[in-house]
């Protein structure tokens, strides 16, 4: 069990322990050496200078505990300061008093008055490092070879997936348990940290904690390594969560305590079953399963009624109870609310419902997104229009749906009352997800309004979630051309961009869950949607365009929401900088070799439509994330030089070893995504998980690429060419691309 009194304890912890992890023996074998990174205090203003004026405080949010990491004056106060660039980083470090003590020196401020060196020296005087609550775990049997590297032929790839396997050992954390203060609010300290009594894997970077959904992705790639101990010590984790909270929250903060993340609880337990064959898991997770499907019925599942029909479903959405900006991001949604440029200030009522669709937007895990914007706009006017509760999503209630299903398998005949009652249920999510949500002229399944009562039609890449968990369309399973109708975005993405397949087409917002920016779960997403189709849909070679079009013209008419000409473009650099390649027509495919795609691995003679399609996304997919950590200071002995200082610099790479991005860009396979509200992390749980599945899984059809050169753009203008690049928000103006000439001389 976890510590009792969570339920209504803040817990946090006492000495700096990590945040970097460098590992200096042997993978596995014993503790990483950790060397110690506290953010440092970077105000905006000069130190002598008068805090801004503040707007008044929002509500007191009854979910979550404490005065000083939940919305009140002290977190509003430190945040205007601008004490540190990422909001995150205050409200995950621990106090280095009492709370009572820190709370009566914070009312020593005359906050009209009060400087930023005053808030400096506050923060500095009476907080510790963050993340401190955490310390490096060893990794149960850790092997260094795991036998899926077997399945990887070429020695390049070969290597770079054993060394992602190795990062493993760099992500395994544990509670330091000596660190965590007593209980609040009497305790010696406070801080946000929820303790944990297992070992996990963190994503990396600000995500130093525990994530619900990064988890699937990171437990895929476990399984792979063989660390089927560190996946049962994860569920575990989350079992604890469920007993002591009725759900999993976001993240292993209490600041995500009024939300969660798509519930993937059962796919977990489920392919960890499979895998490993312990049911002993069983005993104790069927329960806890049943309660956590249990609150998403009683807290995010409304009746719906079909304008198509008028027949009635429970479907699910996500809606978050919260009335304040989000704690860890409480500059961010303050500014979104009190925008300078806001001609007509928000009501109360508008600012505490935006705050709502902020959290709710959250606990989809996207973001954000054009998906979600009521009218899509760049920056704050399209957060303002967030429209996420009012939508029901392909992608949760499709994995709601898996979920019945597959603990309906887990139950076996154990329980026949419960086994069938959620294939009922999951019969009527099924039903309710192909009359609201998929749309057969189309063939592509649209998120349902109930603002406007019918589909958006925004495509995005959660169109494929569907068929991922088991609900393949009649029109689909109808015929060949169908089927790979609902895969065509797919073809075309590969074919007109560089990267892999984007989120949405949209690339003008600057939200991170939009075009450019390519997300690995997507990716394992699409993969897996493509092998759940049946064979006997799969056996004709992929379809062509007439000799004077684009595989756009392969697109059923209306699936994107989008005319040829409105698709973001491809940069190419070389001669002429900041131009695009052709729109339309024939030249728009420029990643069109015969057979294949650039760096899409070496076609084979009779290979089917879906074939190629899964061959092509997985180099790609591999390409992105090595050529991203090659430009970002990667190297392997023997078989992959690090860049010269030259091409480092354009990086900011000099004496970095190679990043992990957790998101990627479809313009260019060395660059990470951008936008959003935090620069681009590192590390990344989720990347390094999909790339191992990759390995494993189409390892043999996997071909070494030639990365791009680095090269330095001047500054586009446009979105789609200026795709982050490093770890730093100044890089922006940084894009790595290929270039049109070398392009065409890849070595395939």
């Amino acid at each position: 069990m976890m510590v009792s009194s969570l339920k209504a304890a803040v817990v946090a912890g006492l000495v700096h322990t990590i945040l970097a992890a460098t590992t200096t023996t042997a993978p596995g074998t014993a503790l990483p050496t950790l060397t110690i990174s506290t953010a440092v205090a970077s105000p905006s203003a000069s130190l002598g200078a008068t805090l801004p004026s503040q707007a008044p405080l929002p509500p007191t949010q009854g979910w979550c505990i404490g005065q000083i990491f939940c919305a009140g004056s002290l977190l509003q106060t430190v945040n205007i300061a601008q004490v540190y660039s990422d909001p995150k980083t205050f409200v995950d470090k621990p106090t280095g008093k009492s709370s009572q003590q820190v709370l009566a020196d914070f009312s020593n401020f005359n906050l009209s008055t009060a400087t930023e060196g005053e808030v400096v020296n506050f923060v500095d005087n009476d907080f510790l490092g963050e993340g401190l609550e955490l310390e490096a775990a060893t990794l149960t049997n850790f092997n260094p070879t795991p036998a899926f590297l077997n399945n990887v032929t070429d020695p390049l790839l070969k290597a770079f997936a054993q060394t992602v396997h190795g990062y493993w050992t760099q992500l395994a954390r544990s509670t330091n348990q000596s660190a965590v203060c007593n209980d609040y609010p009497g305790g010696t300290c406070e801080g946000s940290f929820i303790p944990l009594n297992h070992t996990f894997v963190i994503p990396g970077g600000r995500f130093r904690e525990q994530y619900y959904w990064d988890s699937y992705w990171i437990i895929q790639g476990l399984f792979q390594s063989e660390l089927y101990e560190t996946v049962n010590t994860t569920l575990q984790n989350f079992m604890d969560e469920i007993e002591d909270f009725g759900f999993i929250p976001n993240g292993g903060r209490i600041y995500y305590l009024n939300r969660s993340q798509p519930p993937l609880f059962i796919h977990m337990v489920y392919d960890y079953v499979n895998v490993t064959g312990d049911t002993s898991i069983l005993q104790r997770a069927l329960p806890l399963a049943e309660a956590e499907l249990a609150w998403w019925a009683n807290n995010r599942t409304m009746n719906v009624t079909s304008p198509y029909t008028n027949r009635t479903y429970m479907m699910a959405h996500y809606a978050v109870t919260n009335t304040a900006p989000r704690p860890e991001s409480y500059l961010t949604d303050y500014l979104t609310v009190h925008d300078p440029t806001l001609s007509t200030p928000l009501t109360d009522d508008q600012a505490a419902e935006l705050y709502s669709e902020l959290a709710s937007g959250a606990e989809t895990g996207w973001d954000y997104s054009s998906r979600f914007e009521a009218i899509p706009q760049l920056g704050n006017p399209g957060l303002r229009s967030l429209n996420v509760k009012n939508n029901i999503p392909i992608c949760l209630n499709s994995i709601l749906y898996k979920a019945r299903l597959l603990l309906a398998e887990l139950y076996g005949t154990s329980n026949a009352t419960a086994s069938s009652n959620h294939l009922q249920v999951a019969a009527g999510i099924r039903e309710g997800i192909l009359d609201l949500l998929w749309d057969p002229t189309k063939l592509a399944f649209y998120d349902f309004n109930l603002t406007s009562n019918a589909r958006n039609d925004i495509f995005t890449a959660a169109t494929y979630y569907p068929v991922w968990n088991g609900i393949i369309p009649d029109e689909v399973l109808a015929s060949q051309s169908n089927a790979f109708g609902y895969f065509a975005a797919v073809n075309l993405a590969v074919n007109k961009y560089n990267g892999t397949v984007p989120v949405t087409f949209n690339d003008w917002t600057g939200l991170q869950w939009d075009a450019p920016n390519c997300w690995p779960p997507l990716q394992y997403i699409i993969l897996q949607a493509l092998q759940a189709i049946p064979s006997n849909l799969t056996t004709n070679g992929l379809p062509t365009p007439s000799s004077d079009q684009s595989t756009y013209d392969l697109v059923p008419a209306g699936q994107l929401g989008l005319t040829e000409t409105q698709l973001p473009g491809q940069p190419i650099l070389g001669s002429q900088t900041n131009q695009n390649a052709t729109a339309t027509g024939p030249a728009a495919d420029i990643n069109k070799l015969s057979g294949t795609v650039i760096n899409g691995g070496n076609a084979t003679a009779g290979e089917g439509w879906r074939d190629t399609l899964q061959r092509e996304l997985a180099n790609r997919y591999y390409v992105s994330v090595l050529c991203s950590w090659h430009a970002t200071g990667g190297s392997i002995p023997g078989l992959l030089p690090q860049l010269p200082t030259s091409e480092l610099n354009i990086t900011n790479s000099v004496g970095n070893t190679g990043n992990m991005f957790e998101k990627f860009s479809n313009l260019n396979v060395d660059a990470s995504g951008g936008g959003g509200e935090y620069t681009v992390q590192a590390g990344f749980g989720w990347t390094n998980g999909v790339l191992l599945w990759v390995a494993s899984t189409y390892g043999e059809h996997l071909v070494a690429p030639q990365c791009p050169p680095v090269v330095a753009a001047t500054t586009s203008t446009t979105t789609s060419t200026s795709a982050a690049v490093g770890l730093q928000a100044s890089s922006r103006g940084v894009i790595i691309a290929a270039v049109m000439t070398f392009m065409a001389s890849v070595i395939l």
